[in-house]
């Protein structure tokens, strides 16, 4: 194979997906420290889904066409550093190609170089052993092989055979990859793109495990349409009203179902036909104007046990006062967002001026259009975005690009940092002044955290055993003891200096009030400080803890 098309591009794009999609569970287990947040997989998956969603019903047979659609939809869904270093290797590869209908052996490795060095320009201090090594190796190999061979389907074999050589590597470059006995999980998710780009040159599908497959169909829930309306549509827009979903359950002595026939038939009724079922059970989504005849329809072969119809005209309809009444709210000179996971902690930054919060954190991060979608109906001159997780910082900093007003970030890498730099904003001062003063606060900040184990390893010369109670100082693990009480005085006594003056505990879900305020008593008798505590409910950490 000497050249690749648009249509062909488009199918390893969407292999390449599926793939990291099927392995995704096991990239998250690669993740260093045993806590309930190894969410790379979960990152990546959801960004490059986004960036496949783009080209899935794109019928452009031009390379450079199908790479731009791609790389904007993978810049927006982007999650996590992995998953925004993806965004950038897939965004330098689409650049490159943008004005070639169709690309060659050379176009294709030099693809991979110009992917690795928009990648490495995004992030401000590389780390070797990571996604970006096994992305600039094996970019490297392509190169090096292209030199002697025109075969598009031999480049991408070599290409991903160095990925994989790259990833074993990886622990020699990156000494807790090696203490813990993990490769890198950025680079393993790189490495189920590239095998699924492989299949796809060989006209090989990558099999996706679904609700076909054997797995029960999900009675609990429907499929949670959002329906998202262009704010230039009118309601006469909408060909087919009435969004209707509904389950059955096969009747014995009810029709047969038989899968492609029950899809063509209800497919008359309207349109964003979705049918899943099992043996037992089948569930559809369908947009129509008829949902009593689809039901009756769907009656034919056994019970139905649940339906929900709404009025999608209704929506809009009640979407666009919403939309009204924004533009009428009052200009915001400077919108401060950050991202919070807890209502007590929400209530907190609410109260010392944040204007916009996102959830997330450890265990669900924010994309970067997130982060430019939560004040696009709003009228700001300036913004200041507050990621408050070191995996954020880098969506909030291609946030902070995309935004259509001048913006920065504040790297903050806690809740803890962001209460006190909130503490030091001011309204009347420039955007560059308020950027300057927040981050100099947020570096007077001490943040410990205690979470429990989620398997046993050692990190640090510290021995830790799954579900015990780990506390960690700025990002080092420095004790794990099955009582929490002992890692909590562990985490006191380390952060607590001649210098300090507040301590503040944040408690979220498992903690133990009366073990905190017992706690505070005795180290403000001991230590000369003062405690304040705030029950933060997050989750995932049962304390948070802020020494000043």
């Amino acid at each position: 194979m000497n050249k690749i098309d648009g249509q062909l591009f488009r199918k390893m794009i969407l292999n390449g997906a599926k793939n990291l999609k099927k392995h995704a569970e096991y990239v998250d287990s690669l993740n260093v420290f045993p806590v309930p947040d190894g969410d790379t997989g979960t990152n990546m998956k959801l960004s490059i889904v986004s960036g496949a969603s783009e080209v899935e019903n794109l019928t452009s047979n031009h390379v450079g066409e199908v790479g731009k659609h791609f790389s904007k939809g993978l810049l927006m869904g982007a999650r996590g550093n992995s998953g925004v270093i993806l965004s950038q290797l897939f965004r330098g590869f689409s650049k490159h190609v943008e004005e070639l209908a169709e690309i060659d052996h050379h176009a294709f490795s030099e693809a991979f170089q110009a992917g690795v060095k928009t990648a490495y320009k995004a992030v401000m201090k590389p780390v070797e052993g990571t996604i970006l090594t096994v992305a600039k190796d094996s970019g490297a190999k392509a190169e090096e092989v292209a030199k002697n061979e025109t075969d598009i389907v031999k480049i991408m074999e070599a290409v991903l055979e160095e990925a994989k050589e790259s990833l074993k590597r990886t622990p020699d470059l990156l000494p807790v990859l090696k203490e813990v006995g993990v490769v890198d999980s950025g680079g393993q998710g790189l490495v189920y793109v590239y095998e699924g780009f492989l299949k796809a040159l060989k006209g090989e599908d990558v099999e996706e495990t679904s609700s076909t497959s054997g797995e029960p169909v999900n009675t609990e829930e429907f499929v949670n349409d959002e329906h998202e309306f262009d704010e230039f549509m009118s309601v006469d827009d909408i060909e087919f009203g009435f969004c209707t979903e509904f389950m059955v359950r096969f009747g014995k002595d009810k029709k047969p179902f038989e899968e492609t026939s029950f899809r063509n038939d209800m497919d008359k009724f309207g349109d964003s036909l979705l049918v899943i079922n099992d043996d037992e059970i089948v569930k559809v989504h369908v947009h129509t104007d008829r949902p009593g005849e689809a039901l009756s329809y769907g009656a034919e072969y056994g019970e139905i046990i649940k339906i929900k119809i709404e009025n999608m005209r209704e929506q809009f309809r009640a979407l666009e006062a919403k939309r009204e009444a924004k533009k009428k709210k009052e200009k915001i000179k400077t919108a401060i967002i950050a991202v919070s996971s807890g209502e007590g902690i929400d209530t907190l930054l609410k109260s010392i001026g944040v204007t916009h919060l996102i959830s997330g954190g450890q265990t669900m991060n924010p994309s970067t259009e997130d982060i430019v979608n939560i004040i696009k109906d709003d009228d700001v001159e300036e913004v200041i975005i507050m990621p408050n997780n070191k995996n954020i910082i880098m969506a909030a900093e291609q946030a902070a690009e995309l935004l259509d007003v001048e913006a920065v970030v504040i790297p903050t890498r806690s809740i803890p940092e962001c209460v006190s730099a909130m503490f030091t904003f001011n309204g009347d001062a420039s955007l560059e002044e308020n950027k300057e003063t927040m981050i100099d606060a947020m570096n007077q900040v001490k943040t410990g955290q205690v979470t429990y184990a989620v398997r046993d390893t050692k990190i640090d010369d510290v021995e830790i055993k799954k579900d015990e109670h780990m506390g960690i100082v700025d990002g080092k693990i420095i004790s794990c003891n099955k009582d929490v009480k002992v890692t909590l005085e562990n985490l006191l006594e380390t952060m607590i200096d001649d210098d300090s003056e507040i301590v503040t505990i944040f408690t979220g879900e498992g903690s133990d009030e009366a073990l905190v305020e017992a706690l505070a008593e005795q180290f403000e008798e001991s230590h000369d400080v003062e405690f304040e505590i705030h029950d933060g409910k997050q989750p995932v950490y049962s304390y948070l803890i802020s020494v000043e």
